[in-house]
């Protein structure tokens, strides 16, 4: 019996478990055209000889109990075409247009996380840059289909079990809970769903198969399977430039369960992220399956999937057959990198729009999964990548390894607080640093204060002028004029790139018209001593209500934080003692925002001016090299 040319063509279609959101078709999800311009800046490294197993579909249903439905923004049927995206691809390593590969529609996968704690801030910087960039995508025209995973098996969520005493399923259903009510505090629009790993078992079964099919994959003598790094052309080039010798391995027998630790090289990278050690051919494969030890594991995170293959061959006299094979991969666990691969392909098909994840993750865990998925797949798996930037505490990166991190509701205890990191951080450069400092924090709060207020004073005038246009003064059109050229401006920001520094710039010129307005009026009143209260512009200013309405729904600011209990206490109530704390005046914000744009636009000699207004109030800005500046009380 021989394999033969008929057994690669089922690729792509059936070697996936094909299960998709019900708005796309077969055809849409695995329509793809490695010829097309979106992929003719990448050589494909696609082995000529990739083969793909044939599998029945013994796995359980696509909705798994963890799957929440996003909102219907998400999927809203457009009939206009797109607005081009531009995003820094870290694949090609430059600023290249999104081109979906059946636009309006695009597929997104995203890192999530491991729920054996809650998530720090600077895992919810990563989320939050998710979610503006598919608030993006949604306002340019886009429907977005969003898969977000969750990691419900590891060595650490092994450990935490043991040292607590509980079930894996007890200590993930915590941290799940609570990541979700995280995410319902940052008003993160909800993914379509969030497969967990321990879910997914037989997917994962089958990639390890469709590898090993490949020639990518083997299974040492102690039962654990490993990806063959020396057999897959390309390893360590796709979105980092690895040198092979600095690939060493590195190992610890003090670990819980003999794993191996993190090794780096010189440059400090990590080189193996998944601490594990066993028998393995070569020093740079890493683990896809772990086999079972009784001396660390436990009964209930421990599997032995049974897959039957179905392999097309040819008989003596040239005719196609079908033989059923049953196989067990052996009894054991996932390793990290594998579950991404499979539930990407299980839910968006073998190559997908976007991927997105901290910049941590770039190696090795992103670099494994184009490995696995292209080399079992025979198709390029994500045409672009986005990374987004630590949050530091000083100078250091924050993590939880390094025990210097804060949980959102630690760090953000109010509403004001947690609306005011989201602010903080939706306005940023997202592939830059960003420090997470109380002054930070406290300029963030006097922003949305400034954005709160300004709201409220147009909503006053409105309600004692129902019929604005009659009851509006004879102007020249100024704060309507200001209003369009922001939001071109606004436009053209999120549209470069995700370029919210900018957007916040034209956000708040549009916010420092409807206050000159105001001003305005009581200026007028007041050296007049007029009796009736001049007339506003209320033209101008339901057109900057419109305007700010219209850019939050990229911003997502104007919103009222729910009431979650935290760690200490009620993380959703307002602290009136820490309302005006650490607030920055809003007069001084404005001239940190003007100088900002100043910067942006290489006007030296106006950002210098505006530092020396911002000094004479009192307060000093320092400029952070990448990341946004630092205003503090002199």
């Amino acid at each position: 019996m021989r394999f033969t040319t008929a057994s690669r063509i089922i690729l792509l279609t059936a070697a996936s478990s094909l299960c998709f959101h019900s708005s796309l078709t077969a055809v849409d999800a695995f329509h793809i055209t490695p010829s097309s311009s979106s992929l003719s800046s990448r050589t494909s490294t696609i082995s000529p000889s990739c083969r793909t197993t044939h599998f029945t579909s013994s796995s359980k249903a696509c909705s798994s109990s963890t799957a929440l439905q996003s909102s219907a923004t998400t999927t809203t049927t457009r009939q206009d075409e797109p607005k081009q995206l531009q995003l820094y691809n870290s694949l090609t390593r430059t600023k290249t247009p999104v081109t979906p590969i059946a636009s309006p529609q695009i597929s997104m996968y995203t890192c999530g996380p491991t729920v054996y704690d809650s998530a720090h801030v600077g895992n919810f910087r990563a989320f939050l840059t998710y979610d503006v960039l598919k608030r993006t995508l949604l306002y340019l025209g886009y429907n977005v289909d969003h898969i977000c995973n969750l990691t419900d098996v590891d060595d650490k969520i092994i450990n935490k079990c043991n040292a607590e005493s509980i079930s894996l399923q007890e200590l993930t259903d915590t941290y799940t809970n609570a990541f979700f009510d995280d995410l319902e505090a940052l008003n993160i629009i909800k993914a379509r769903a969030y497969p967990r790993a321990t879910e997914h078992i037989d997917e994962m079964a089958k990639l390890i198969l469709d590898l090993e099919q490949n020639g990518l994959a083997y299974q040492s003598d102690e039962g654990s399977w490993y990806f063959s790094v020396s057999k897959k052309e390309g390893y360590g080039t796709n979105l980092v430039q690895l040198d092979p010798d600095q690939l060493k391995k590195g190992a610890s027998s003090t670990t819980g369960g003999g794993g191996a630790q993190r090794a780096a090289g010189s440059s400090g990278m990590a080189l193996d992220a998944d601490e594990y050690d066993a028998e393995k051919e070569g020093v740079r494969d890493f683990c896809l399956w772990k086999a079972y030890k009784p001396e660390f594991d436990r009964d209930d995170a421990i599997w032995d999937p049974v897959v039957e293959v179905v392999v097309k061959t040819t008989n003596t006299n040239d005719d196609e057959e079908e033989e059923v094979q049953t196989r067990h991969i052996g009894k054991g666990r996932p390793g990290w990198h594998l579950e991404c691969s499979a539930m990407a392909r299980k839910y968006l098909g073998p190559t997908i729009d976007l991927h997105a994840g901290g910049i941590d993750l770039k190696f090795p865990h992103h670099e494994n999964e184009i490995a696995q998925s292209e080399g079992a797949n025979c198709a390029p798996f994500c045409n672009c990548w986005v990374h987004n930037g630590f949050v530091n505490i000083g100078d250091e990166k924050m993590s939880k390894s390094k025990g210097n991190f804060l949980t959102l509701r630690k760090a953000c205890p109010t509403a004001e607080d947690v609306r005011a990191y989201r602010y903080l951080v939706v306005s940023s450069q997202y592939r830059n640093p960003l420090s997470f400092t109380e002054a930070a924090l406290g300029a963030a709060k006097g922003a949305l204060k400034r954005l709160d207020r300004i709201q409220v004073m147009i909503d006053d005038v409105l309600k004692n002028n129902e019929d604005s246009s009659s009851s509006s003064s004879d102007t020249t059109g100024a704060i309507v004029a200001t209003v369009e050229k922001e939001l071109a401006n606004f436009e053209v920001a999120i549209a470069d790139d995700l370029s919210m520094p900018r957007a916040s710039a034209c956000l708040f010129s549009i916010v420092k018209a409807a206050e000159k307005e105001f001003k305005r009026v009581a200026k007028l009143k007041k050296e007049e001593d007029l009796e009736e209260t001049p007339l506003l512009d209320m033209v101008g200013l339901v057109r900057v209500q419109e305007a700010l309405i219209q850019m939050d729904q990229v911003f997502g600011i104007y919103y009222e934080v729910p009431q979650v209990k935290g760690e200490e206490g009620a993380a959703g109530g307002t602290d009136d003692d820490n309302v005006n704390g650490g607030a920055i005046p809003e007069d001084v914000m404005d001239l940190v925002v003007q100088r900002t744009a100043a910067k942006d636009a290489k006007d030296w000699e106006l950002a210098d001016s505006l530092r020396a207004k911002i000094t004479e109030l009192g307060f000093a800005v320092k400029d952070v090299k990448g990341g946004d500046p630092i205003v503090s009380k002199v």
